[in-house]
């Protein structure tokens, strides 16, 4: 038997991870710890994070800097800079892990599933053939094989040079 250890994870299984005074988004843009918050790439109106928490190898978020829960009332600066980073973002992905396919989207508010209902983003998440393998689906368990500093290292040297 195989031993798979994911330690980043116990923090959230358990519940116990840190907890920060208002929109987690907001803060960490403010602090401009990149590295240490996974921010991957800064644009004019928007970011790019990876997601704590991934659905899969990194999946990342492109955040707009202003705190805003409703797509319609996104200006449409912000709005094309999201396209823009979705694109860039992609072709690091593509450059970097040479994914499959991509899932790109957005969930706005909490009954559309939705984690930061206050604040909207658009998750972008390289997807590879077989990705979705017994571990999850049956073991309910993900399967990253990269660990996430070493995914923020890498994607955000390769959207520096993009």
């Amino acid at each position: 038997m195989n031993n798979l250890y994911t330690p980043w994870r116990l923090n959230y299984l358990q519940g116990t991870q840190a907890k920060i005074d208002g929109c987690f988004f907001c803060v960490y843009a403010a602090q401009h710890q990149d590295v240490e918050n996974l921010i991957v790439y800064r644009g004019e109106t928007c970011f790019i994070i990876l997601n704590r928490y991934p659905y899969n190898n990194g999946h990342a978020l492109i955040v707009p800097y202003t705190h805003i829960s409703d797509l319609p009332d996104l200006p449409a600066n912000t709005l094309n800079e999201m396209m823009q980073l979705s694109q860039k973002l992609i072709r690091a992905f593509q450059a970097l892990y040479r994914p499959h396919g991509y899932n790109v989207g957005m969930n706005l508010g909490e009954a559309a599933g939705a984690g930061v209902p206050g604040h909207l983003h658009l998750h972008v998440l390289p997807r590879w053939l077989g990705d979705a393998s017994f571990m999850g689906t049956v073991g309910e368990t993900r399967v990253l094989p990269e660990e996430l500093h070493q995914t923020q290292a890498r994607l955000a040297q390769a959207l520096a040079g993009t």
